[in-house]
């Protein structure tokens, strides 16, 4: 049987839970950490000491996505330029 037979046997109740949690799952793994990276790279020279705390807070809150959005999204810091 393919997936979608599976998924028809199923209540609504039960395919409605599986859906939250794919949402909550998404934004929790995708969603947000990709908005972190997004902010540190934005203002990273920029950020005050309680910004940077803050920020740092989330880093230890979402680590589990900035890892797997890691191999997908470069951060190096810009340089002084080649000379």
């Amino acid at each position: 049987m393919s997936f979608l037979n599976h998924l028809c046997l199923v209540s609504t109740e039960t395919r409605l839970l599986l859906l939250e949690y794919s949402i909550l799952v998404g934004i929790y793994l995708i969603f947000v950490p990709f908005i972190l990276y997004w902010w540190m790279n934005a203002r990273w020279y920029t950020m005050g000491k309680f910004e940077r705390l803050g920020v740092y807070g989330l880093v230890f809150l979402f680590f589990p996505g900035l890892i797997i959005l890691s191999p997908f999204i470069n951060l190096r810091l810009k340089g002084q330029g080649e000379n």
